[in-house]
């Protein structure tokens, strides 16, 4: 009977996670509101009553999305970081990291918490809520490892974490975004000077910015 149980829930498992693989790229494109038990259904072949047994509802599939691709992206940005030292090398591996996540189209709609974030940023709802927090999070770890590295006198003392961060962010944002309209990678060799420019500025040793690159004019 355990191995029976156990069986089941392996497939389980399985299936849930091949329907959360099709769920963040289609959320990635189509926004959660594509996210339904109908479109899944279709792009996976499976049975909507079969997608419903996983998920039970439209909301809990959307937030096990949410989870999905919360996931993803700390396997994929955050954990290789925090192999460094706090401090502006991990600040700029971090920046790298992000722009690359987006440039190799990990989802096929670039950032997927910034495609979801256009279409729920007027909205509320648990989806909603789930985002949001997950958005403050990761703009509260890049502020929190920019104020080590001025606590540490890595950056300028007088330098203000909240608004140096909310800058390196809005030029991984965009450079998102301008990638996506224009079909052009260009936007991320722009994006990971200015960082670089940004963090010079203030104060950064130029080596502790390597993973960045060189200046782009």
């Amino acid at each position: 009977m355990t191995i029976a149980t156990d069986g089941r829930r392996a497939r389980g498992d399985a299936s849930r996670r091949a329907v959360l693989e099709q769920a963040t790229q289609l959320a990635s494109v189509e926004g959660l509101d594509g996210v339904t038990i109908g479109a899944l259904a279709t792009a996976t072949g499976r049975g909507k009553s079969s997608i419903a047994t996983l998920f039970g509802d439209k909301e809990r599939l959307q937030l096990a999305t949410i989870d999905a691709a919360a996931e993803i992206y700390r396997a994929s940005v955050i954990e290789p970081a925090r192999a460094l030292p706090r401090g502006t090398r991990r600040v700029a591996t971090l920046l790298r990291a992000s722009l690359d996540y987006s440039r190799e189209r990990v989802f096929a709609g670039g950032c997927f918490f910034m495609a979801v974030a256009a279409d729920l940023d007027s909205k509320t709802g648990p989806a909603a809520d789930a985002v949001r927090a997950w958005m403050r999070g990761w703009n509260g770890y890049v502020e929190s490892q920019l104020r080590f590295a001025i606590d540490a006198g890595e950056l300028d003392a007088a330098t203000d974490p909240e608004r140096l961060a909310f800058e390196l962010l809005a030029l991984v944002e965009t450079s998102n975004a301008r990638s996506l309209l224009y079909r052009d990678e260009r936007p991320y060799a722009l994006a990971a000077s200015a960082v670089r420019e940004r963090l010079l500025a203030a104060g950064a040793d130029p080596d502790d910015l390597t993973p960045l690159g060189p200046s782009t004019s």
